[in-house]
């Protein structure tokens, strides 16, 4: 993964003219966002030795890779990111930050499954440190990046249910399982019915990153 924390992106590698075209007529912050990401997947690209292309949203706003390539972007204050494979090696990934905060009032009744709540409280009696309603959030962002171009379809956020990990001696590192609560892509010939993922809580956020193996 290629990230760029805020600050220090410097003067930004200008978009190819079909990206120009996407946020020509976009606030400052949407632009700087739109172009910092790219920039880090440019960068992801050469390092797996890829001329640099451009990267247009397509449907629901999921990113069309290069040939040959699968790969995620996330963007939150004052943080972007890109991760690349080849696509011989993973499936499909997807990867997301979030500022290391509460929800908003609300927002985890209309994510949460009753059984994700339930684990949400045991954890954080474990650890009050870890705002684990936005960790659960971005778990489920990053398995829907992840889902999406295997299915072309919608996730709902209650159609996974996820159960999240702390790795021992390590409070802020840990791993979580989704498991699909409708049928799952076929991916080498076998229905996926779980994602699996890893969690980081560092610099102020909470990253997440979904890797779909082809075994």
């Amino acid at each position: 993964a290629v990230e760029s924390y805020g600050g220090e992106e410097g003067v930004l590698p200008p978009l190819f003219p079909e990206e120009e075209a996407v946020v020509a007529r976009a606030v400052d912050k949407r632009r700087r966002e739109f172009t910092t990401v790219r920039a880090c997947a440019r960068r992801a690209m050469e390092k797996l030795g890829v001329p640099p292309q451009p990267v247009l949203p397509a449907e629901r706003g999921a990113p069309v890779w290069p040939q040959g390539l699968a790969g995620s972007m996330t963007h939150c204050e004052g943080y972007c990111a890109a991760a690349l494979v080849r696509a011989t090696d993973l499936a499909s990934l997807g990867i997301d930050a979030e500022p290391h905060g509460p929800l908003p009032d609300g927002v985890l009744t209309a994510v949460a499954l009753p059984a994700e709540a339930r684990r949400l409280r045991t954890l954080a009696d474990q650890d009050a440190a870890v705002h684990w309603d936005r960790l659960l959030f971005s778990a489920k962002e990053s398995v829907y990046k992840a889902w999406f171009p295997l299915t072309g379809k919608w996730l709902d956020f209650m159609e996974a249910d996820i159960e999240m990990y702390a790795y021992p001696g390590t409070p802020h590192l840990g791993a979580f399982r989704a498991e699909l609560l409708v049928p799952g892509p076929e991916v080498g010939g076998r229905r996926v019915a779980a994602f699996h993922g890893r969690w980081t809580v560092a610099r102020g956020l909470v990253a997440t990153a979904v890797t779909v193996p082809y075994v």
